[in-house]
């Protein structure tokens, strides 16, 4: 762009030459025909010379006011032009740009995840990082916007690192002739460009639930990938998003000569045998993700069989592929089999894991392996199954399975294992996310251990330990305040949450309700 101002200067100053050249050469031109007019008829030479002289001086004046005229006419073209653009360039001012960029939030009480309770917590934030936490008023700038949550209990932003994000439906749209659509058929029929934009319906709820950021296990057609991208532009309000494209899975329909319509692409992430698992991850890669996911077994809806899908090589293939690239897998594994060949490959995380055994326990223990037991998702598919459209009598197998995964749970827990909150919430289970808390407190953990699982821990498997999960001075400013104190009752969390702010932000406040 500094070219085009170089161009409208050059234009204007050859303007001004050529304008003026050729009004002199057309006034010395004019002046000289008349005088040798005058000549030429012999008439008085000293009158006609005056005469002459007195029009050259008036049209010479006349020449250099045009000439003015077309330098400010050319400056004003050209000074138009660069406002104008300039105001094309210029990005809308945002909600969250016009904020101030220095806020001093104030809570009774302050919980930052790392072990420490505040009393009369300020929490300075400077744009959408935390630059001090104090006591002290006195530290408060003086250009601060002062927040005053005095009322609540200040929490870092939590973390679900299990979700589907795309995957949202209403519950009960009804079709023309009155009749509600199964939540099933919604996401069968809806087209990935509606998936999206409904999707901001449970990012928005996700919030309320004091959740700002999810890691997102598995979506179609990218659609993960495209809703994180909006979000971090601003151009839709949700939780910060860690995703992984499609997750890997072995051939599962009848050959039909492809895995998808005719004509269509292969359905994304089947892969069988090493080579394609290694394929399959190099083309997550290629998209963008952020975490890489592999199904190790059956297991998903009203589904809880837990069959083993893939061995232990095709499991270490993707690990070791995913590792080398520089990201972490999660691994999904229903059953014990499953679970034992993803801890023994080296899996990150292991998702929904039941049955097993005390020495996959202790392996897990051992190396630090993150397990994500997403215990409450199947008390959500049997309160709900008639809306989503499964088949009557899953609600036995999966009311089972809830009981085996919470005794598997408490297991880990006596042993040792690190565990992160993940609900896997899908369809209409968005901001339901922390009610995993509730049965992590039935596993036998404190409420404040069941906080850590959103927070610190959460953080850690994500990679972010130094940037999420605590409010400290350098995290992102991901606060949330809830009425009462969750540290003896995490059920604080789960109902009472009231102010949420993401990046220095706020993006929920039902405090104004109470005032």
């Amino acid at each position: 762009m500094a070219n085009r101002e170089e161009v409208g200067k050059g234009f204007a100053t050859e303007g001004r030459k050529d304008n003026a050249s050729t009004l002199r050469a057309g006034g010395a031109r004019w002046s000289k025909q008349r005088l040798a007019a005058g000549t030429r008829k012999r008439h008085n030479a000293v009158g006609e010379v005056t005469v002459a002289a007195e029009v050259w001086t008036m049209r010479k004046r006349a020449n250099r006011a045009l000439m003015l005229m077309c330098v400010l006419m050319c400056g004003l073209v050209f000074a138009t032009s660069v406002r104008a653009q300039a105001a094309v360039q210029k990005p809308p001012e945002s909600a969250a740009t016009s904020e101030p960029k220095v806020k001093a939030v104030k809570f009774r009480k302050l919980w930052d995840g790392k072990g420490k309770v505040w009393t009369d917590a300020i929490v300075i934030v400077d744009g959408e990082r935390v630059r001090e936490v104090t006591t002290d008023a006195k530290r408060i700038p003086a250009q601060a916007e002062v927040v005053d949550l005095t009322r609540y209990f200040g929490l870092p932003g939590l973390i679900d690192v299990h979700t589907h994000m795309t995957l949202y439906t209403d519950e009960t749209p009804p079709t023309e002739t009155g009749q509600s659509v199964p939540m099933l058929k919604q996401i069968a029929n809806n087209s990935p460009a509606v998936e999206v934009f409904l999707a901001r319906k449970g990012a928005m709820r996700t919030l309320e639930a004091g959740v700002t950021t999810v890691r997102d296990l598995g979506s179609d057609q990218y659609m993960d990938i495209a809703m994180r991208d909006l979000i971090n532009r601003g151009e839709m309000i949700g939780p910060r998003m860690f995703v992984v494209g499609y997750g890997l899975s072995v051939t599962s329909t009848a050959y039909k000569g492809t895995n998808s319509a005719p004509g269509g692409n292969p359905a994304g992430g089947i892969a069988d045998g090493v080579p394609e698992v290694l394929r399959v991850v190099r083309q997550q890669v290629a998209a963008g993700v952020d975490w890489i996911k592999l199904f190790a077994s059956t297991g998903t809806d009203d589904d809880t069989s837990g069959f083993q899908t893939y061995g232990y090589d095709e499991i270490k293939a993707a690990v070791d592929a995913a590792h080398q690239f520089g990201k972490k897998i999660a691994i999904h594994s229903y059953g014990p089999d499953g679970a034992r060949d993803a801890v023994r490959a080296g899996t990150d995380s292991l998702e929904h894991a039941t049955d097993m055994d005390d020495a996959t326990i202790a392996e897990m223990a051992k190396r630090g392996t993150y397990y994500v037991p997403t215990i409450d998702h199947n008390r959500y598919y049997i309160e709900n199954g008639s809306k989503i459209g499964y088949t009557p009598g899953f609600e036995p197998r999966s009311q089972a399975f809830i009981a085996r995964n919470l005794e598997t749970a408490r297991k880990a827990h006596r042993a040792g294992v690190k565990f992160a909150m993940g609900s896997d919430a899908v369809y209409s289970m968005f901001g339901q996310n922390t009610r995993e808390l509730a049965w992590f407190v039935k596993a036998g953990m404190s409420p404040e251990e069941a906080l850590k699982t959103a927070t610190c821990n959460a953080a850690e498997l994500l990679g972010k330990a130094n940037e999420l999960g605590a409010v400290a001075p350098g995290y992102f400013a991901d606060l949330v305040g809830v009425e009462g104190d969750p540290t003896p009752d995490i059920g604080v969390v789960l109902e009472k949450v009231k102010w949420v702010m993401k990046g220095g932000a706020v993006v929920v406040d039902k405090t104004k309700a109470l005032r």
